[in-house]
């Protein structure tokens, strides 16, 4: 096979989530492939700061602030990119928050918030994309970030869990209604990766002990590991690969 089916020149991306941890390594990864990219956040500073970093690496960058859980910012958000000429290609839909909390105190409102941020932004955001995939006739690719929950549970983590169960099946409901457009959706379910957000989980002995001795690769995944995965889903290596979440986890769902 070819080196160029894995080559994204030409193509832009859009990331959700993409000012900092693992998002801006898709985007990066991205980048390296030859997409130019769309960075997305809701801090305008630290958007606006990776923006700069992007830049000055020699990468072709372009800023989209918007709340990706509002529905009109994320239509006018895209009606802004057609404005200005950008036709998404591709989209990972990473945007995500996290709530550690007992199911029997959660509070509604903390449901509903993981809920939107985790699943509904990936509906909406994907929508938006996909309307624009088919008008242009060439197809495109989407990329759901789901999660080891996508498939397991885990205690105290129940919204995120099931947002993350949401992405799985999001992601074939999708790729059953826009595979006859040329439009690939597949998701990747990251497993324990080291970022500045788990870092004080890996600081935590029995909890970095727990994760190595879990996982057969007897370590914590690096977002590199994530963002090439990411890049093949992007790729027109994998065209013909669709609907499927790809656990990304050093093994760790293959062992009891």
């Amino acid at each position: 096979m070819s080196a160029s089916k894995f080559d994204l020149t030409g193509r832009t991306a859009l990331v959700t989530g993409s000012s900092r941890g693992l998002g801006k390594a898709y985007a990066e990864g991205l980048a390296e492939a030859g997409a130019a990219i769309v960075l997305n956040g809701h801090d305008p500073d630290r958007l606006g700061a990776t923006a700069r970093e992007f830049r000055a690496r020699g990468y072709r960058v372009e800023e989209a602030l918007f709340d990706v859980t509002d529905e009109a910012a994320v239509s006018a958000a895209f009606d802004r990119l057609d404005t200005a000429g950008i036709a998404v290609d591709i989209l990972v839909n990473n945007a995500g928050i996290q709530l550690r909390k007992p199911l029997v105190d959660l509070t509604m409102t903390e449901w509903r918030k993981v809920l939107d941020t985790n699943l509904a932004s990936a509906f909406l955001v994907g929508r938006e994309a996909a309307r624009r995939m088919i008008a242009r006739g060439r197809g495109g690719k989407i990329i759901n970030i789901g999660s080891l929950t996508s498939e397991v549970a885990r205690a105290t983590v129940a919204p995120y869990t099931a947002s993350k169960g949401g992405i799985k099946l999001l992601t074939k409901a999708m790729a059953a209604e826009w595979a006859e457009h040329g439009i690939s959706v597949n998701a990747v379910g990251p497993g324990y990766i080291l970022t500045e957000m788990t870092q004080p989980l890996a600081d935590t002995p029995a909890f970095d002990s727990w994760v190595r001795q879990r996982t057969p690769a007897r370590r914590w995944g690096t977002p590199a590991d994530v963002a090439g995965t990411v890049v093949f889903l992007s790729s027109d290596a994998a065209d013909f690969v669709n609907g499927q979440i790809i656990y990304v986890d050093g093994g760790m769902l293959s062992v009891l």
